[in-house]
């Protein structure tokens, strides 16, 4: 059974009004299916802000959940009902943080979501980087946490490994290996659906330590002396 249809299933016994029903009273979803929720949500609220939904943010959607023809119908049904939604998205925003008791990880990969759907169209519109920013300010994250996954997601992002692990040119290599031993904790797949990320969404937290490692084998391989340290 595909989240989906669970969450379908769940949608017939609450029988809400709008998707925000979902995140209050006494019977809310469980982790994955709201992580599922937020993402359909704040997604259709993001697409209302920017005022047209494109091809290829669908195409997006679709890459992070792996939504098959037969789940569009249920997919579409949520998405309808969050934009026609009058509750506001902040509003969606903090519902979506209290019920992940703020865990910043777990928010971070929700965020991570939205900015690969806002970027589908090869473009970050200026409506789309406002709402960004909002649901990112009620999220919890300060301006610095924005910025940098602003440029993370950039089209003309600074691929160096340097700034994929965060640290300085001249950083030492005890501090690079640190670096990624820290970053290779927060975006482990598993530890993300441990806390309630679906399998689905786990796939960007894949393309992330993918990242990671990459740039970590980049800087090894630069000498022998380093490649030795670490």
């Amino acid at each position: 059974m595909s989240i989906w249809t669970r969450l379908i299933e769940s949608l017939s016994a609450l029988n809400p009004r709008s998707l925000i029903e979902f995140f209050t009273g006494n019977r809310r979803p469980e982790a994955t299916e709201g992580f599922a929720i937020a993402v359909v949500a704040l997604g259709a609220k993001m697409a209302k802000a920017d005022g047209l939904v494109t091809r290829d943010e669908v195409i997006a959607f679709r890459e992070i959940f792996r939504i098959t023809d037969a789940d569009l119908p249920a997919v579409g049904h949520f998405f309808d009902l969050a934009r026609q939604d009058v509750a506001g998205f902040d509003l969606y925003a903090s519902k979506v943080a209290k019920m992940f008791n703020h865990d910043t990880d777990v928010l971070e990969t929700l965020l991570d979501a939205l900015f690969h759907i806002a970027r589908a169209d090869s473009a970050f519109h200026d409506a789309e980087i406002e709402f960004l920013h909002i649901v990112s300010t009620t999220f919890g994250f300060d301006d610095l946490v924005f910025d940098a996954m602003l440029k993370r997601h950039s089209l003309d992002r600074d691929d160096s490994p340097y700034v994929i692990l965060g640290v300085a040119e001249n950083a030492s290599d005890e501090t690079i290996k640190e670096a990624w031993k820290n970053l290779a904790r927060r975006y482990h797949p598993d530890r993300l659906r441990a806390r309630g990320v679906p399998d689905e969404a786990a796939r960007l937290s894949e393309r992330r330590m993918a990242e990671i490692n990459a740039a970590y084998d980049s800087l090894r391989r630069q000498s022998p002396l380093r490649a030795s340290a670490l």
